[in-house]
């Protein structure tokens, strides 16, 4: 699963990590985080995330 790095701030979404934080257990691809979910350092939406090489 792809890791994805915040452009706001430079938070990297891992999928083998999660967010369990914020409801989203280890095994979670970016693509199965709703829409509605936000960067959980900066609070900024997934349209602002891109895709690491």
């Amino acid at each position: 699963m792809d890791k994805y790095e915040c452009t706001a701030c430079g938070y990297i979404y891992d999928p083998a990590a999660g967010d369990p934080d914020n409801g989203f257990p280890p095994g979670t691809s970016f693509d199965d985080l709703p829409d509605t979910w936000v960067c959980p350092q900066c609070g900024v939406g997934k349209d602002l995330f891109v895709k690491l090489g």
